[in-house]
């Protein structure tokens, strides 16, 4: 097992929260190794090392290899996005004597997962004047943090008959900012803003409001206008924890798919240069679709190729850029379901993935009858397997769950449309999108492994 891959990966996953986190994370690291913003070239050639990002959310490391571009290159695809909940714009109000920030979720979540523990707040506050301020509440010892509260027992007979779906809504997953106004500090500025006639006539609600507010201001130097043009995610607070008595497990947010998005990285930095050109590719909202402009959906990798082609040749020509891409290996570096002893009947367990199996390799996801799936070839599935058999890497071949039993996707199928051979390859999960998931620390040694083999074919 690779020790030092654990404990950096965990740091990882503290560090990078959410998207714009992780590709801060990723830049940090990769500039010790030599990678530099491509801005800063106007050719390129063999053995130089460039990043490209995109809004700060998605980014792409190219290694410039021996080969003309159009032979294609060696591409790890994963996505750096993890659902959460979002918060709305016009998110702050009050109720009765709490305060709460109104939110949206993003992604896959069982709702009631997400009540009762504590959260952190991440994220960006951009202002008219051009500034942007960062927020981060909730992760330091000496922070607080927050909660979505739910009703006690005594009280949850109607509840309980409802769907789990059901039974909490939506619109209720809001955070508690605060309770009115009881420290002595609080109190004087309360008073303070009674020698108003006008404020006289306010609730305790809206004292509570404006102390919250207060403290943005205080703090961060935030209006409530300024959070029209916020970008805040609430996301668990805490950090990656070894789990388990023998240690062989991680419990941490987000590692789908950050999992397979830092060992990407990992493997990327840590090859030779070789004659194909190698690339890491770390996107944005693979959770909700891969849409906008920082998801895989859009023309964002083509327009990081041709940034690259038009650096690399005499003369950029777009045949270049399509033969570049149809002529890749790319591995979609994304997660699999582990087989979970307590809910076997919903698994094909000869063709589910295990914790402890090694990597995870998918032939296809989507669902049903493989709606939105990519399906590699074989042949490609072949070349990889051979390469993995030479490496020494363990891996097993495996589905998410029963046929008709629901299903899920990847990137795969968005680079697939350029015509490339694309083959799903990550670890299982287990607990997938709970707010803590749970991976192996062996699979998680494996998965680098695969990644630096796959870089290496030829």
């Amino acid at each position: 097992m690779n020790e030092q891959l654990v404990k950096e990966y965990k740091n990882f996953l503290n560090n990078g929260k959410t998207e714009r986190e992780c590709v801060e994370e990723i830049i940090k690291i990769a500039r010790k190794k030599g990678y530099k913003d491509i801005s800063n070239f106007s050719k390129l050639k063999t053995g130089d090392k460039v990043y490209v990002t995109k809004m700060n959310k998605a980014i792409a490391l190219f290694e410039i290899g021996s080969e003309a571009m159009e032979k294609g290159m060696n591409i790890l695809g994963a996505h750096v996005d993890s659902p959460r909940l979002d918060v709305k714009q016009n998110p702050l109000y009050e109720k009765e004597n709490l305060t709460y920030l109104n939110t949206h979720y993003y992604g896959g979540i069982k709702k009631y997962q997400w009540t009762t523990i504590p959260l952190a707040i991440h994220g960006v506050v951009c202002k008219k004047d051009g500034s942007t301020v960062k927020v981060t509440i909730g992760e330091s010892n000496d922070d607080p943090v927050f909660c979505i509260s739910d009703i006690l027992p005594h009280l949850a007979q109607d509840q309980m008959k409802d769907k789990a779906s059901d039974f909490i809504k939506g619109e209720d997953l809001d955070l508690i900012m605060g309770l009115g106004i009881s420290s002595d500090c609080e109190k004087e500025n309360c008073d303070k803003s009674l020698n108003d006639e006008k404020d006289k006539d306010k609730s305790v609600n809206q004292k509570n409001k404006e102390v919250i507010l207060a403290l943005l201001k205080e703090i961060y130097n935030i209006e409530e206008s300024d959070l029209k043009s916020a970008e805040l995610e609430i996301v668990p607070a805490g950090k990656a924890r070894d789990m388990g008595l023998d240690r062989s497990m991680i419990l941490g947010y987000g590692q789908d798919d950050r999992s397979c998005a830092y060992s990407s990285v990992m493997a990327m930095l840590e090859t030779e240069c070789k004659p194909r050109t190698k690339c890491c590719l770390c996107v944005d909202k693979e959770e909700i679709g891969s849409v906008g402009a920082t998801g895989m959906a859009s023309n964002l990798f083509e327009n990081m190729v041709a940034e690259v082609i038009a650096r690399t040749e005499k003369n950029y020509s777009e045949l270049t850029l399509r033969r570049a891409l149809a002529n890749s290996f790319m591995l979609s570096s994304d997660v699999n379901s582990a087989y979970d002893p307590m809910n076997a009947s919903l698994y094909d367990k000869d063709n589910s993935s295990v914790l402890g199996g090694g990597v995870a390799f998918q032939k296809y996801t989507g669902s049903r009858g493989k709606s939105g799936a990519s399906d590699a070839n074989p042949e490609f599935i072949a070349k990889v397997r051979n390469l993995m058999d030479k490496s020494g890497v363990k891996y097993q071949m495996a589905e998410l769950g029963k046929v008709d039993q629901g299903g899920g996707g990847t990137i795969a199928y968005h680079a697939a449309k350029y015509g490339m051979n694309v083959l799903d390859a990550g670890i299982a999960v287990l607990s997938m999108h709970a707010p803590w998931e749970i991976t192996s620390k062996e699979d998680l040694s494996q998965l680098y492994d695969c990644y630096k083999s796959f870089l290496d074919i030829v």
